[in-house]
């Protein structure tokens, strides 16, 4: 029986509306059709062979596990993965991809001989509703379909295929340069049958799309492969026909190992698709941030009162959290949840990553919106009567509310910007009031979130905690670098909240035996708070120890490139939905900070 790989052993490749997995020993174990967020037809990521999967690779004997490919990459600056396996017999190729979408969604799988003749096997075990349905299969002329309630996918292969266990089977043998294309195509069942595949024709159009896509990089640093990868996974985790970013496209890998920190990603968080669109902008993306500025336009419409730190891909407002019991969790981690219960969470930063985002579209020159210039300021009001009111905070406790400074300091993002904002002429408004607003909460931060006898902010008011958002102030600009407040802040998140290895966790989730976040068990170290931390400290001039964390930061990619949302650091592996829009864009930006600080070795 097989079971789920790691999570570094996994590959993402998608069309910009729904993605899939690929373990290193060629399965798909994770593939939601036809979108992000539509239920999975492969879900042995989450359970068991029982739950979904489609193996490609030689054949091995029975009852033993699939060995890993000998060597895996993605062809150049694309997302078209290679897997080759040097077996006794000879070597092969395994080329995935899914094609930018016209149509339906595929997923194409092209197997290539390389040298001798490898005998090649093929296990194609769909199960809808995240594994818990079984569908029909049946031929229809040369192709196979599978059938259940609205979706049905058809199989397209020139091979000769079997129904066996309830799973459909192929058994070939490729020499020197023969190529055997397996194609899967998603239909409402209602519809006719889709097209005929043309798989060659497909990859080629592919590599093309995304050669073209990463030609409009505008980095050119010593990071850039890194740099143009994440951004490849960006671009990947956008949904084309909305401008909607998730943060990942998988649900309830955990955060910790056999515990119950397991939530659903494939959802447009305010927070992060906001910081996407700055890295994008900063790289030359405009496209991209123009189509994110029009969904959040959408999303939010006319009841900014109302703002959701989440929406649905298309700015859906209900993604109400529910429990799939039938699935034992990956690495027995449950439960295993699909919405989020988050949705509906008041966090004041959303407020300040939304108008900064906004700001830095307006000074990037991304074409005036005035409906975006109205919104900001409805936004701001609704900041003015609530700023001070506690929240559940960046990091979405599910405990009590509390006054955490990182919103605070986000509230002051917020006004600040909007202050640049009206000054610029852009737009009216109160000037003088909001002028007035920035002091008052700037004041309210520094006197009630700040600890003066250990020199650092804290996690909240009257707290002794601290938090690894604080390392956002001086990127913020709420204080300066070198202002001793802030360096002192560094100084202590270093010496409190660093692992052995110098990552970074976000905050202590116990204390005296109580949890703080409402939470049982514990969490990793959150890359994105660690790549924060090499950005202040090339900010406060510590720019060799920053590219030492940075190295080692990027150094925890799995060989494709790709992070998770964390490092487990007692288990020296990834944890946490994959991959992580939140780990690669603030590589993007310590990669940019870096570059700038001069500070690569020749």
């Amino acid at each position: 029986m097989h079971v789920a790989g790691r999570i570094e052993d996994y590959a993402l490749i998608g069309d910009m509306q729904t993605a899939a997995l690929v373990c290193n020993n060629g399965t798909v174990d994770w593939l939601c059709l036809p979108r992000f967020d539509s239920p999975a037809i492969f879900a042995g990521l989450l359970g068991t062979d029982e739950h979904g999967f489609w193996r490609l690779a030689p054949a091995y004997r029975n009852g033993t596990e699939p060995p890993a490919a000998t060597r895996r990459r993605y062809r150049g600056d694309s997302l078209v993965l290679e897997s080759e396996w040097d077996t006794w017999r000879g070597t092969v190729r395994v080329i995935d991809f899914m094609p930018p979408r016209d149509g339906a969604p595929q997923l194409v799988r092209i197997v290539e001989g390389v040298s001798g003749r490898v005998p090649m096997y093929s296990a194609l075990r769909m199960r809808f509703a995240y594994g818990q349905v079984t569908p029909w299969v049946h031929k229809v002329g040369d192709r196979t379909v599978a059938v259940a309630g609205p979706d049905s996918v058809w199989l397209d292969t020139e091979v000769d295929t079997y129904g066996k266990d309830l799973t459909t089977y192929s058994e070939f043998t490729v020499g020197p340069g023969d190529r055997v294309a397996f194609t899967i195509s998603w239909e409402p069942s209602h519809k006719p049958q889709p097209s005929l595949p043309e798989p060659e024709v497909a990859l080629i159009n592919t590599e093309a799309f995304w050669r073209e896509w990463v030609r409009q990089c505008t980095y050119t640093g010593p990071y850039r492969e890194a740099v143009v990868r994440s951004l490849i996974t960006l671009k990947a985790l956008t949904y084309a026909p909305t401008g909607g970013i998730v943060a990942a496209p998988t649900t309830s890998l955990p955060e910790d190992i056999g515990g119950v920190r397991n939530w659903d990603y494939r959802f447009t968080w305010l927070r992060d698709a906001a910081i996407t669109l700055s890295s994008l902008l900063r790289t030359g993306y405009r496209d991209e941030a123009r189509a994110w500025r029009e969904w959040l336009l959408r999303a939010v419409a006319g009841d900014p009162e109302n703002l959701q730190i989440m929406y649905g891909i298309a700015g859906e407002r209900e993604l109400g959290e529910n429990e799939l019991h039938w699935l034992p969790g990956y690495e027995n981690s449950r439960p295993v949840r699909i919405g989020n219960g988050a949705a509906h969470q008041l966090q004041l930063d959303v407020y300040g990553e939304v108008t900064e985002a906004l700001h830095l579209g307006h000074m990037t020159g991304l074409a005036r919106n005035d409906y975006a210039s109205i919104l900001q300021l409805k936004l701001i009001r609704y900041l003015e009567k609530h700023w001070t009111e506690p929240d559940e905070g960046i990091w979405e406790v599910r405990g009590p509310r509390r006054h955490f400074v990182h919103s605070k300091v986000m509230a002051w993002v917020a006004v600040d910007r909007t202050v640049k904002l009206i000054e610029s002429g852009e737009v009216d408004g109160p000037l003088e009031r909001l002028t007035d607003l920035r002091e008052e909460i700037h004041r309210d931060v520094c006197e009630k979130g700040f600890d003066k006898e250990r020199n650092t902010f804290t996690q909240s008011y009257g707290s002794r905690e601290l938090d690894a958002s604080l390392l956002l102030i001086p990127q913020m600009g709420f204080l300066p670098p070198d202002d001793k407040r802030v360096i002192g802040t560094i100084e202590a998140i270093q010496r409190e909240l660093s692992t052995p290895d110098g990552f970074v966790l976000r905050y202590p989730t116990s204390s005296g035996g109580e949890n703080l976040d409402g939470l049982p068990g514990d969490e990793g170290a959150f890359l994105a708070c660690s790549f924060w931390l090499a950005d202040d400290l090339a900010m406060i001039g510590r720019v060799e120890e920053a590219r030492r964390l940075f190295e080692k930061l990027l150094a925890l990619r799995n060989d494709l490139g790709l992070l998770a949302e964390e490092w487990d650091p007692r288990r020296r592996r990834q944890v946490g939905n994959f991959p992580q829009a939140f780990s690669h864009v603030p590589l993007i930006d310590t990669a940019l900070r870096l570059t700038a600080a001069g500070a690569f070795r020749a």
